[in-house]
């Protein structure tokens, strides 16, 4: 990429210091017209720019500066020998400079101010790239832009070339990234806590029509947005043994790992705070074994650092399936172990820039400190925090058990019974001896309180029990999801549905013993992301009709409702969702090398492959719709394109039959020339945040069609929703509420609820029996039996039919034909675009419930007890009056 003469600026002996901007970004100071070559055309760029605020001349030429200052001081390259990954990471520097004085002053506000802080802990955070999502929440995208242009750079490819930072499986750790967005933006005193997994979520290709996993690198060639920070770098041990002395339990003969803080940076939107994403990666004691040393085996010396160090090497590629690994286990102690040592440091120091204890009495550690567990995976950190304030702080039990609750609270994800989390009591003693001593404490002590209030009723006792009895092969487990329970003040599902199901059956028991405990917070996503920064034009198309406060207040998107019957603006609201289709036809086209009919229904099923996600219902589906062409060559139908996408976990089987049948069809369908460009497959390879930034705003159909009582909530939904995609979906998870915000005429809801589902698991259900009933299901099973799709082994697909005859754990075939009814309707809806266009915009406008900034607030008042938020500090060129 060659470089124009403003790149002839290394003549300086000392380099100059960052250039603050010298006022908003959204100045209305004019810029200069020129021909803008490098983007489609001028409509294109001027659209890019009025939804990202208009550059001033002084801006950017401070930017020009800073991004020559760093690829000549801190990538030492020159424009002769730099790469396009040299541009990047000088951009990356360039940009976290505008970060730094923010980052500083939002800790030092906050030690100032001392407020009670919210410690996030969760062992995925799916945050994908930081690049754009920074220069937006900063509001330099337009100068920066303006900046990379006048240097003859391109900002899209730049951006391409980040790596997405993929720690996390999929909807958990997303809703994890995008809780920080938007606790940031609201202002609220919060830090994440997770690890640096060295290898993200592998990255997926698609061979012979078969997922291979390869290890994701993602930190090959170094991550610019963290800051190691060895100074605060924690001892955090496993194995040994206890013993007693003088009435206390001592943990000795332990193995020490030390875990080293890395930190990135968390802006929020426009208010000049920047809260901490703290990551901890695995370090092995800084000493050899002196044996190895005599013997002189000095590789197996070096070996055994490696294995210490082994605990943040990968993260475990699979979510809803519980995983007994004692390298697991090693990973969530890891995490709390560190965290909480840094919290308590952190409360007691209460000083910005002091190291010493200042604050010593823990009684008023609930007043200042919230912890919330993503799931149970952070739940060991309960023994723990009891172990410090025991064992080493020396607190009483009762003083240590009532902070305990005070300060925790849980939020479950998940109804599946495969993905709640049970330890083996053997691997806890020989890994962690004294935190099995603890909960056999706090189960003994919470057995003790239920034989009070339910004298007798030992059947109770034994389904409430941490500490669940030995199963066949004599192994008695912990039960992490019941400690979590009793030892937090909140317990929350993550839809209202989920919510009531979690009371009504999973934890049914405990409801009726801590009512006052349960909650709901349904999910939401951060619209800054998924919106504004991933559907420019349609942010733009929104800003011009009801201006920019829906950006911190998605609410605000009810005012559209309005506009439901303006032909002009429905036909803007088309054109928009055609730019956006025609952009991923092009990278279809150009990835895949299938032809895409970008005026086609864009039908989008992406998530992880999961057989509760029902992948497999859709592309049953699919076949009807080839048979259909097949048995009439001349049928009228809507022409439809229909993407796959979503990683199975390595070991998981049938997830991988369920890919392995999307392909084979793909490649049957897309090459059949009687078929032509009526119906087209695509299995989109390696999906993540960045690929989903892509596919989402061109997306016209949303599958969201778990089996009832499946689905927590779902997040992928919501993302569709607010890009204008309407759904197809069963009343399952967040698509009830969706359901009653949007109203039922804009949304295709079919199959089985709840009631039903469980009232035919009862009556005892057959899928052959609804196979024998519909002549379309029968055909297509037989057409995978009998290897229609995968002629070359006409056996390879046949796990799946006999799973559809005999297994059908999801009642994938007692909800087909209610799935191909609503997608029958889905089809002859799009005929009509008006009303297909007036049903996106119902979908667009009623959001608002679904960001993360409604669902933050309602922690923060009914959990974590934060009433006051602070909205804003002083850019770092003014003066710190609010302070």
């Amino acid at each position: 990429m060659s470089l124009s003469s403003g790149f002839g600026f290394f003549s300086w002996s000392n380099p100059p210091p960052p250039q603050p901007f010298s006022g908003d970004s959204t100045s209305s100071t004019p810029k200069t017209p020129k021909t803008f070559s490098m983007i489609t055309n001028d409509h294109d760029r001027r659209k890019q720019i009025s939804v990202r605020g208009i550059a001033q001349v002084e801006n950017v030429t401070n930017i020009k500066k800073a991004f020559n200052r760093h690829l000549h001081f801190s990538i030492i390259k020159d424009r002769n020998v730099a790469t396009d990954r040299d541009y990047y990471f000088a951009l990356a520097n360039t940009v976290r400079d505008h970060l730094v004085s923010r980052w500083i002053r939002t800790q030092q506000h906050y030690y100032d101010k001392d407020p009670k802080r919210v410690y996030y802990l969760s062992l995925e955070f799916y945050m994908g790239r930081t690049l754009s999502n920074t220069m937006m929440n900063l509001g330099i995208q337009a100068t920066v832009d303006e900046a990379l242009y006048q240097l003859g750079l391109d900002i899209e490819e730049l951006q391409e070339i980040e790596e997405d930072a993929g720690l996390g499986n999929g909807g958990l750790g997303r809703l994890a990234a995008c809780f920080l967005d938007s606790m940031a933006t609201l202002g609220i005193p919060a830090y994440g806590y997770g690890l640096r997994y060295e290898y993200g979520i592998f990255k997926q290709l698609i061979r012979d029509g078969w997922q291979i996993e390869e290890p994701d690198d993602w930190l090959r060639f170094g991550n610019p947005w963290e800051k190691a920070r060895p100074e605060y770098m924690l001892p955090v041990n496993f194995y040994g043994k206890v013993v007693k002395e003088e009435g206390k339990s001592k943990w000795i003969d332990t193995q020490v790992v030390f875990a080293m803080p890395y930190d990135t940076p968390v802006p929020g939107y426009k208010n000049n705070i920047v809260n901490t994403l703290r990551l901890w990666s695995a370090k092995a004691e800084n000493h050899f074994h002196l044996k190895f040393f005599n013997d002189g085996d000095y590789v197996q010396a070096v070996m055994d650092r490696n294995l210490s160090e082994n605990i943040t090497r990968v993260l475990y590629p699979n979510d809803n399936m519980f995983l007994g690994k004692e390298l697991r286990l090693k990973q969530q102690y890891f995490l709390v172990a560190a965290t909480l040592q840094d919290i308590i440091r952190r409360f007691k120091s209460s000083i910005y820039g002091n190291r010493e204890a200042v604050r010593v009495n823990f009684d008023t550690f609930p007043d200042k400190v919230a912890i919330q567990l993503n799931d149970t995976h952070p739940s060991i950190g309960i023994p723990e925090l009891i172990r410090l304030f025991v064992d080493v702080e020396g607190l009483t039990w009762d003083q240590a058990w009532d902070i305990c609750i005070k300060t925790y609270a849980y939020t479950n994800h998940t109804l599946l019974p495969e993905a709640l989390e049970r330890w083996p009591v053997s691997l806890m003693q020989n890994l962690l001896p004294r935190h099995l001593e603890i909960i056999y404490e706090i189960n003994q002590k919470f057995m003790n309180t239920i034989s009070d209030r339910f004298p007798g009723d030992f059947e109770r006792m034994r389904r409430m029990s941490i500490v669940e009895e030995a199963d066949q092969f004599g192994e008695k487990r912990i039960n992490m999801a019941h400690l979590c329970i009793v030892a937090s003040h909140a317990i929350n599902g993550v839809a209202a549905l989920h919510s009531d199901l979690l009371k009504s059956s999973t934890f049914r028991d405990f409801y009726e013993f801590y009512p006052d405990r349960f909650q709901n917070k349904t999910n939401g996503i951060t619209p800054r992301r998924w919106l504004l920064l991933s559907n420019p034009s349609l942010a733009d198309l929104i800003v011009e009709k009801i201006g920019e406060s829906w950006i911190t207040n998605l609410d605000e998107l009810q005012k559209l409702k309005e506009y439901a019957n303006d032909a002009g603006f429905l036909d803007s609201i088309r054109r928009v969702k055609l730019e956006n289709k025609q952009q991923v036809a092009q990278y279809l086209s150009d990835e895949y090398n299938v032809q895409i009919n970008a005026a086609s229904l864009f039908d989008v099923h992406v998530k992880r492959i999961h057989e509760y996600k029902r992948q497999l219902l859709n592309i049953l589906h699919v076949i009807a719709l080839y048979n259909r062409i097949k048995e009439n060559p001349n049928i009228d139908m809507v022409k439809r394109t229909v993407l796959y996408g979503g990683k199975a976990a390595p070991g998981y089987h049938m997830a991988k039959q369920i890919i392995r049948l999307i392909t084979a069809v793909a490649e049957q369908v897309n090459n059949d020339s009687i078929v032509g460009d009526r119906l087209k497959i695509i299995f989109l390879e390696n999906y993540r945040v960045s690929m989903a930034e892509k596919i989402i705003p061109a997306a016209d159909l949303s599958e969201q069609i778990s089996t009832a009582g499946t689905e927590a909530s779902g997040t992928g939904n919501m993302k569709f929703m607010l890009n204008g995609a309407l759904t197809i979906g069963t009343l399952d998870g967040a698509n009830v509420e969706m359901a009653e915000e949007m109203g039922d005429d804009n949304i295709f809801i079919f199959g089985m609820n709840v009631d039903e589902v469980e009232a035919l698991q009862k009556r005892g259900y057959s899928s052959q029996e609804f196979i024998n009933k519909s002549p379309m299901l029968k055909q297509i099973v037989d057409q995978i039996e009998n290897g229609m799709f995968t002629p070359e082994d006409p056996t390879q697909l046949r796990d799946l039919s006999n799973m559809l005859r005999h297994h059908d754990r999801f009642m994938v075939c007692a909800d087909f034909e209610a799935f191909i009814e609503s997608q029958d309707k889905v089809a002859d809806t799009f005929r009509d675009q008006e009303k297909w266009s007036r049903m996106a915009l119902y979908n667009i406008a009623s959001t608002g419930k679904f960001s993360t900034d409604r669902t933050i607030t309602e922690y923060a008042r009914e959990i974590w007890g934060i009433d006051q938020f602070e909205s804003s500090l002083p850019a770092p060129y003014e003066n710190e009056k609010a302070e």
